[in-house]
């Protein structure tokens, strides 16, 4: 089983507040869904998140790692954005993640800069306000059959399956939100959604396979609308009803950007399945086992594609007569299933690859039980420590023996 992270090529806020519609904050360490105050009207103005991927590594790790150059029912990629901080939230929140279906550039102000700069997306524009290529908001009024949303405060009208119609809010026509904040596809296939309730983690794991399934194809097969469309990225929002209510903040949601300073930084993670059982090893048998990794480096290149191999016997086994000890007798765990492996940054125990039945089994051949692990998606000059899960009818074990390695660069 295979898991395999991707970091952005690009991601910034965009934040529709009239002091900020056309400010860049490409080079901020955080990104939020935030609606802020006015400074002279008692309206709340709402923020967006822009984020965006590379092309070619997608395309790389859907082709060659996956296999096949699209992902027809064979991996499974989330969109992964790390918590910072929250404040002032009602007990319900519910956040989107559309497909992006025009360019931008990210650029390089902050939040904080004075003076402050419009070199990148903003509000108002995808480039910068040189150049001042407006969002194509040109449709706002009226109800058409395209499957583009525009950026504007709208409510959905649901033309026919795979395209969907917009019409501007009748509270919002000339009201104090300026139109931009984006351009992006809905409908199904095309958008995804989180909820938190009270008490959750505000991390976000947004399903967005069919999204990069749409990218692939338009990539490798040259598919178009509504099969294929070409990657400009990820587009987070609130809600249309939390957006248009202007009368209230509904509280801050704030996340680790590309620009962080810690191991946090927004994530594509793809997971397939990648495990083989070819192997004529004897299983080993109910009760206590030793579990040693043998082929440990200890320190592996961010470029490596490391293969980790444990060796399995029983911890008492049965009395037997031979003319070799049972004790260098290598053993596979009893079934895929019932053996997995984690990974978790040794410095903060955060959980890198989690224990999970459908992506992290170990495969067998006639070796061993093993693993790989594709470095590059890791941190590099931090620790890590390998886990592994093994059930048998005596009960679920945990081996934890002190597995280091270290990722450079």
């Amino acid at each position: 089983m295979a898991y395999y992270f991707l970091f952005p090529e690009n991601d910034a806020t965009m934040y529709s507040h009239p002091d900020r519609a056309d400010m860049n904050s490409g080079g901020d360490e955080i990104l939020e869904i935030v609606k802020e105050k006015g400074a002279s009207d008692q309206y709340y103005y709402p923020s967006r998140i822009a984020i965006k991927f590379k092309e070619e590594e997608i395309a790389s790790v859907v082709n060659d790692k996956i296999g096949g150059g699209v992902l027809v029912d064979k991996a499974k990629v989330g969109l992964q954005l790390t918590s910072v901080q929250a404040k002032n939230l009602t007990s319900t929140q519910m956040l989107k993640v559309y497909a992006i279906s025009q360019s931008w550039n990210e650029g390089t102000n902050k939040y904080l800069n004075k003076p402050s700069a419009s070199n990148g997306i903003t509000w108002k524009y995808r480039d910068n306000s040189i150049e001042a290529t407006a969002w194509n908001t040109s449709s706002l009024g009226g109800i058409g059959t395209s499957a583009v949303e525009y950026g504007f405060i709208i409510e959905s009208y649901e033309d026919a399956v795979g395209t969907t119609g917009s019409i501007a809010s009748s509270s919002l026509i000339g009201g104090p939100i300026t139109p931009g904040g984006g351009v992006w596809f809905t409908g199904s296939g095309f958008q995804a959604d989180q909820q938190f309730l009270a008490g959750d983690s505000l991390d976000t794991n947004f399903d967005v396979t069919d999204i990069v399934s749409k990218f692939s194809q338009s990539y490798f097969n040259d598919e178009q609308y509504p099969t294929g469309i070409s990657n400009q990225g990820f587009l987070i929002k609130q809600i249309d009803s939390v957006e248009s209510n202007t009368s209230t903040a509904f509280g801050e949601l704030q996340y680790f950007s590309q620009d962080t300073h810690t191991i946090y930084p927004p994530k594509l993670v793809f997971k397939w399945d990648d495990s083989a059982n070819n192997s004529t090893l004897t299983v080993a048998s109910e009760g206590a086992l030793n579990v040693s990794l043998y082929n440990n480096k200890k320190e592996y290149n961010q470029n490596d594609e490391a293969l980790f191999r444990f060796h399995v016997r029983n911890k008492y086994p049965t009395r037997t007569f031979t003319t070799s000890s049972n004790y260098i007798s290598n053993l596979k765990f009893k079934t895929l299933a019932n053996s997995l492996y984690s990974i978790r940054d040794a410095h903060s125990e955060e959980v890198v690859i989690p224990f999970d039945t459908n992506y992290t089994r170990l495969s067998h051949d006639d070796e061993s039980s093993y693993f790989k692990i594709y470095m590059n998606g890791l941190q590099p000059e931090r620790y890590y420590r390998i886990l592994i899960k093994h059930t048998n009818n005596d009960g679920i074990t945990i081996y934890d023996d002190d597995y280091y390695f270290k990722v450079v660069r």
